[in-house]
């Protein structure tokens, strides 16, 4: 048990990552077998008891709500908040390795049971070992099983049941008893088996389909998803053929399953979703959710997925929930919301006027126009900025060129940001002639799709686009083609084998660990990837607790003439 918040997330956690996870299973892991539940907290409820010890244990906080106390480094007093076990040990309490500081697993079927040590090489001997192999030969020395006992004087004094002293950096609680109780039975309590969905050979996984998805696309999310199942699956045989031979054996019944995967499909208006998914996983409790694609918000899939604790991986929607806490979903991006983020960032960069009735979003009424409308105010709020004046269109009212001249004429803007679909795009001419006509316009690649090269000529040295794809290949500054992203179809299948890529990668680096926080704290600790792997965006970067893996977005402009080439005026814009 030693650790800290400090000397967390160094640089190189990526390279040793699969070192982590051969000395976690050849030092703790083991099938789980089904935990006998701990004696409980007198006056609470098991559940009262948890709830309470798992703020205890991720944020440092007391019953009361305070943050609990802690001695660091020997002498020095902080709160624990800023050291809180999940800091170190990580959510699942199966611990980590980093920067060079192994952490060692805290939950209960570690603890509570026996520990041995590697056997210790001669001075001679410890000369020859790779450094990357160092820490397998610096395991923690053989103790007991902790009790109740020896594991209150570890968190308060740093001692284990050999009288070991722990690493300095693990913080000393200054816990009364009861909330020392507490603690101690919530860790008891974390991941004493594996989470639903998984056995001895099946990992159960499911998609999400909404009813009012187009066929075409259905089928763009689906064939990728399936062919990947059957192609992880059709190795089982050579896999299950070589399980009988020694050390490969210890690895092989540790880690490999076979998936199954189940479709979910969705029938109705969004506010009946959440009991349909209730129903589904009642009869069917699964490890995660892949994938998935719905008709307008996913929002009643986040909350699910939320409230339940199953991890939603890579769902093909534009629209995610914008959150800055919640940890059990992963998207490809913001997606409209990050393109108006970008284009904030973009003209604050360019200290553009910011004073009343010099900035002018007009956009619709809809699920992707709000989406991009406040990515852009609340971006550009946060940068100390004015809110920008808007023009809503209702869901059934046409852009025309009376509304355009009537609402750049009413407030005069230096910038109109356009979050419509093509549509208007005729029209700017007509705009473009007004003597209080706009010094800037910007619109979306994404609600643009393959009409973006029908800005106008005359319009496309004003006009800036927000690009949140990566950019086609080209040279000296212009990137060829016609400037439109993947049709919709090829990039729900671009996304679904990038899923697959991933889900491929954190299966294996989970090692046996079938737990479904530690699903994502092995994706968490993933390296940045590029191209092909994130073929559709610029690239995916991972990092605790990070939820939106493209995290950028590019500004553009269209050259003039023939050919519409992609004109890069900013780098890789991050949020």
């Amino acid at each position: 048990m030693n650790g800290a918040a400090g000397r967390l997330r160094a640089t190189g956690r990526n390279a040793l990552l699969p070192l982590l996870c051969l000395f976690t299973l050849l030092f703790w892991v083991a099938a789980p077998r089904a935990a006998e539940e701990p004696p409980g907290v007198a006056g609470l409820t098991r559940a009262e008891a948890l709830r309470l010890g798992e703020q205890l244990y991720r944020k440092g906080l007391l019953p009361s709500g305070q943050p609990a106390q802690a001695i660091v480094q020997g002498d020095t007093e902080v709160e624990a908040d800023m050291f809180s076990c999940e800091s170190c040990h990580m959510r699942s309490g199966l611990g980590s390795y980093e920067g060079g500081v192994l952490t060692t697993p805290t939950n209960g079927a570690v603890l509570f049971k026996a520990q041995f040590n590697y056997r210790q090489p001669s001075p001679d001997q410890l000369k020859t070992i790779p450094a990357y192999m160092l820490p397998l030969y610096q395991a923690p020395p053989r103790r007991p099983a902790y009790t109740d006992t020896t594991l209150s004087v570890a968190l308060r004094d740093g001692m284990d049941p050999n009288g070991r002293v722990l690493d300095e950096v693990m913080p000393r609680y200054l816990l009364a008893e009861r909330d020392m109780a507490i603690l101690v039975y919530y860790l008891k309590s974390l991941s004493p088996e594996y989470s639903p969905g998984v056995d001895q050979n099946t990992i159960r996984l499911a998609t999400v389909v909404t009813d009012r998805v187009p066929a075409k696309e259905r089928e763009a999310m689906l064939k990728p998803l399936e062919k990947y199942v059957r192609g992880r699956n059709s190795r089982a045989k050579t896999v299950e053929s070589r399980a009988g031979y020694g050390f490969y054996a210890e690895w092989m019944d540790l880690i490999y399953r076979r998936l199954s995967l189940s479709v979910w499909e969705l029938k109705g208006p969004p506010e009946t979703w959440r009991s349909q998914l209730e129903e589904y996983y009642r009869k069917e409790p699964v490890f995660a959710l892949i994938g998935g694609i719905s008709h307008g918000e996913w929002r009643p899939v986040h909350e699910f997925g939320e409230e339940h604790r199953i991890p939603c991986l890579l769902p093909a929607t534009d629209l995610p929930v914008i959150s800055q806490s919640d940890w059990y979903t992963l998207y490809f991006s913001k997606g409209h919301y990050q393109e108006g983020e970008a284009a904030a960032r973009f003209l604050a960069a360019g200290e553009q006027p910011d004073r009343d009735g010099e900035l002018l979003q007009i956009f619709r009424d809809s699920a992707e126009g709000r989406a991009s409308a406040a990515g852009f105010r609340e971006s550009w709020q946060k940068l100390g900025r004015k809110a920008p004046a808007e023009r809503m269109l209702s869901a059934g009212e046409a852009v025309t060129v009376e509304l355009l001249e009537q609402a750049t004429l009413e407030k005069r803007p230096a910038v109109l940001l356009l979050w419509t679909g093509p549509e208007a795009l005729p029209l700017l001419e007509k705009v473009a002639a007004l003597s209080g006509r706009p010094e800037t316009i910007f619109l979306s690649a994404s609600l643009l799709q393959d009409k973006i090269g029908a800005l106008p000529e005359q319009l496309r040295e004003k006009s800036y686009i927000t690009y949140p794809y990566a950019l086609p290949a080209g040279k000296g500054g212009a990137h060829r083609g016609n400037g439109a992203p993947l049709g919709r179809e090829r990039r729900i299948a671009a996304r679904m084998n990038s899923l697959g890529l991933l889900l491929t990668d954190s299966l294996m680096m989970m090692r046996g660990e079938f737990y479904r926080e530690r699903f994502f704290e092995v994706i968490d600790m993933l390296q940045d990837r590029g191209h092909p792997y994130s073929a559709e965006f610029e690239r995916y970067s991972f990092g605790p607790g990070q939820r939106y893996a493209s995290k950028g977005c590019y500004v553009v402009q269209l050259s003039p003439g023939p050919g519409s080439e992609l004109l890069q005026k900013s780098e890789w814009v991050i949020h």
